[in-house]
């Protein structure tokens, strides 16, 4: 189990996270860290841990034992408000927005600016810097949608896009994903991979909780893989193979892992696909066009 070196300090620790419900044990001494601008992947099966592991660091839940820390310093979360005070945000599976409103509404429910009318005794919702900031914060992620737009309305990539426009509104540190690709038809992977890249490209820290290996693969720096509550490799994605992953997943360890070396090349992989090129289909070389 290898972990990269911290060159820096990291945003986000977790250090021996353990919670359990009753007489079930749902994390056994967590360890995990994401730096600043890192996408980092949090792989496992059903029941693994990873959900309460997230719940654990946005206060919906709070630690039996562990520390927490941001930027080096110790914090503890007693409610999701502290923790999304803090800057981490949650992009929960099934967006969590709601479709009677508009875009701009959803993306500031619950924290709409308000502006003074007839002095400050009476405030209304100022709702031309709601649109204002939607518009901006869609401009961030590249992805133009109307703010005046019912969610209904909607498509699955562009309903994901507001959930995460909603993050990027209140400055967010850290912005976690759940399963972010479930609700999307496969062409929309792609845009997630490259909403993925303008997060990092703007020094916000990713973690996605996902049991798929070519997504994971596709955006991640990092990763961690739990298994009945524990960690049981850390690793960089350069380092190794979807097959040697899904050994973890399966079996905790890599003691009995013998490779069946049908990985398909980074080269031949397309992006977000766990399908390989055929041999009809052209693959560029170096010297010929893309």
């Amino acid at each position: 189990m290898t972990d990269a070196p911290s060159v820096t300090t990291p945003l986000v620790a977790l250090n021996n996270i353990q919670k359990t419900f009753g007489a079930v044990t749902a994390l056994r001494g967590v360890s995990i860290d994401v730096l600043p601008g890192e996408t980092f992947a949090l792989l496992g099966d059903n029941a693994a841990g990873k959900s309460t592991l997230m719940k654990v660091l946005t206060g919906v839940y709070q630690p039996d034992q562990g520390t927490i820390r941001m930027d080096g310093e110790q914090v503890a979360f007693s409610s999701p408000a502290a923790s999304r005070s803090a800057g981490i945000e949650m992009v929960y599976q099934d967006f969590a927005l709601a479709d009677n409103l508009d875009v701009r509404t959803n993306i500031f429910l619950g924290r709409e600016p308000q502006r003074n009318v007839l002095g400050p005794l009476v405030r209304v919702v100022d709702r031309k810097k709601m649109e204002r900031e939607t518009n901006r914060v869609l401009e961030r992620l590249d992805i133009p949608i109307n703010p005046r737009l019912k969610v209904k309305r909607l498509s699955g990539g562009q309903r994901q896009a507001v959930a995460i426009g909603r993050a990027l509104a209140f400055d967010a540190k850290l912005i976690i994903m759940d399963e972010p690709t479930a609700n999307l038809s496969v062409a929309k992977v792609d845009k997630l991979i490259e909403v993925t890249q303008k997060l990092k490209d703007l020094g916000i820290a990713v973690i996605i909780i996902t049991h798929r290996l070519d997504e994971a693969f596709a955006v991640a720096d990092r990763c961690a893989v739990m298994r009945q509550g524990e960690v049981v490799g850390r690793y960089r994605m350069d380092e190794v193979s979807e097959s040697e992953i899904a050994h973890l997943i399966s079996q905790g360890n890599l003691d009995a892992y013998e490779s069946a070396e049908t990985d398909i090349p980074a080269e031949r992989r397309r992006i977000g696909s766990t399908s390989a090129v055929t041999h009809s289909e052209q693959i560029p070389t170096n010297g010929s066009d893309a």
